[in-house]
């Protein structure tokens, strides 16, 4: 663990307020969600148990948090307001590890946790259990006088899955350390019944990197077993296109009614795709490329591409529009690719190094054409632009491969002899 990363103790979580970018208050910390690991992990932090002001209680992940610090917790403003369900593969960290009695490695003597840290992976949104507080002693009269002690997460057990346990908890765990195609080619060759449980067992953010990567009888298969709102929530998680992609082959009246359960925001996004032809650039398009603003500088499009939740080929390069810049932007300028933003001074306004001699796809650009456009320039995606000059969004080169490669392929046993071998994350 970096020096200097932030380190919390959760008992002075309990209770605090969790407020959004404006300072409005949106809750108050009830709990932590945590996730046990195999292999010697410490214990993974998915997220706040968040009390609302109707008293209902809330998920809050901790990708959504920007700041814990000063008695207070910052989010990024986006909350999902449907009640937290505790999942069979998470522990409640102020409910489940308080209080426990579990044993010191080094000498096997029995001690009760206090407190807990949870500590912040350096430069990620991340965190993990740290350090445990505990009191040795058996409890009764005895815990007051016992010694305290602030010991290592590795100096404790009674915290950790062993590798020969069963169940999806163990099996989560495992694949919590494959990238998302590799636990999508694990699940897919599980039975029916084991997938479904596995893949109900992961946490929104993962399950609908997972689905990304599955075939398409797999992918409805497994959205049809989930709750509604469970459902909503994965598609709200997944990328617009590829929630789109799904949606797609699904009855009328199921499509429509997972749409009125998603956020407004993100049900528009995926409304208008689907409203263009499959095989199309509007098809193919992401609704969410890096859009700024004419007056952005070199550094401000490098933070933006720095984000960890970018896939290479959107982190590529930054479109220059006028406002508003979310798509549908106003008037599409031009692209300024990653190579230029390293040359260039960190002052340096986008719009001054802005690539406007390609030409760009608009949304009815048939997928042949779209693959010989990025073949053509040597680009890894491309802006569709409307006919009015709006950037509606980017067509990446792996949403080309996926429809151009043959149907199949995403069931091809990627570990087998001589075939490819992914490293882990």
């Amino acid at each position: 663990m970096a020096a200097g990363a932030p380190r919390v103790f959760v008992s002075h979580l309990s209770g605090v307020p969790v407020f959004d970018p404006n300072g409005d208050q949106v809750g108050r910390v009830r709990d932590l969600v945590a996730m046990l690991r195999v292999g010697g992990r410490p214990p993974r932090i998915l997220g706040l148990v968040v009390e609302v002001v109707s008293r209902r209680r809330i998920f809050l992940p901790m990708t959504r948090v920007t700041g814990v610090e000063s008695g207070q917790v910052i989010t990024t403003g986006v909350v999902n307001m449907r009640r937290f369900e505790q999942r069979p593969t998470e522990r409640l960290v102020l409910g489940e590890f308080l209080d426990r009695r579990v044993r010191l490695v080094e000498n096997g003597e029995e001690v009760t946790v206090l407190d807990v840290a949870i500590q912040q992976l350096p430069a990620r949104r991340d965190w993990e259990i740290d350090k445990y507080f505990v009191r040795k002693g058996r409890g009764g009269a005895l815990r007051r006088k016992g010694e305290t002690l602030t010991v290592e997460w590795s100096a404790v057990s009674g915290f950790s899955l062993e590798e020969h346990g069963q169940g999806a908890e163990n099996l989560v765990a495992t694949f919590e350390r494959l990238r998302p195609a590799d636990v999508a080619n694990a699940l897919h060759h599980l039975s029916p019944k084991r997938r479904v449980e596995v893949a109900s067992a992961l946490d929104d953010d993962r399950l609908a990197d997972v689905l990304e990567e599955l075939p398409e009888d797999d992918q409805v298969e497994i959205l049809g077993k989930l709750k509604e709102e469970r459902a909503a929530d994965v598609l709200e998680a997944m990328d617009p296109d590829d929630a789109a992609d799904l949606l797609s082959e699904l009855p009328e009246e199921d499509k429509e009614r997972l749409l009125a359960l998603m956020r407004p925001g993100d049900a528009a996004d995926v409304r208008r795709l689907l409203a263009y032809e499959e095989r199309t650039a509007g098809g193919l398009m992401t609704t969410e490329p890096i859009v700024l603003r004419p007056d952005a500088t070199v550094a401000d499009a490098l933070a933006r591409v720095r984000q960890s939740d970018l896939s290479p080929a959107l982190a590529a390069q930054v479109y220059v529009c006028r406002s508003p810049d979310e798509t549908p932007t106003g008037k599409y300028l031009g692209t300024v690719h990653f190579q230029r933003l390293l040359r260039d001074p960190p002052f340096t306004l986008v719009s001054s190094i802005v690539d406007s001699d390609l030409v760009p796809l608009p949304p009815d650009t048939p997928l042949p054409t779209v693959t010989s456009y990025l073949a053509a320039y040597n680009l890894v995606s491309a802006p569709v632009v409307d006919e009015s000059g709006s950037l509606l969004g980017a067509v990446t080169v792996d949403d080309v491969l996926d429809h151009l490669l043959p149907e199949d392929w995403r069931e091809t046993d990627f570990h087998g002899e001589g075939g490819i071998r992914h490293g882990r994350t």
